[in-house]
């Protein structure tokens, strides 16, 4: 029988990619160990950008739901 793979949470996922970064950037990587951390990465990547999306579509139902939605976003510094 095929093992349900449970998702971690985003501090986890993070703390993760963080890892992996390091290594990356540490050059001491072999090649091909490498592309995996930078496969990895990326799944980690976009898991996290999935879990901060639906937190976004939460707080603005909650916001909705108590008559706050005119609040102004918050600005990045992208």
């Amino acid at each position: 029988m095929a093992r349900k793979k449970t998702a971690i949470s985003f501090e986890e996922s993070l703390t993760e990619l963080e890892k992996l970064v390091e290594q990356l950037e540490s050059g001491e990587l072999p090649l091909e160990d490498a592309l995996q951390a930078f496969e990895q990465g990326i799944k980690l990547t976009r898991d996290c950008q999935q879990a901060l999306a639906k937190a976004e579509q939460k707080v603005n139902l909650l916001l909705e739901k108590n008559g706050l939605q005119n609040i102004e976003p918050f600005e990045t510094e992208e």
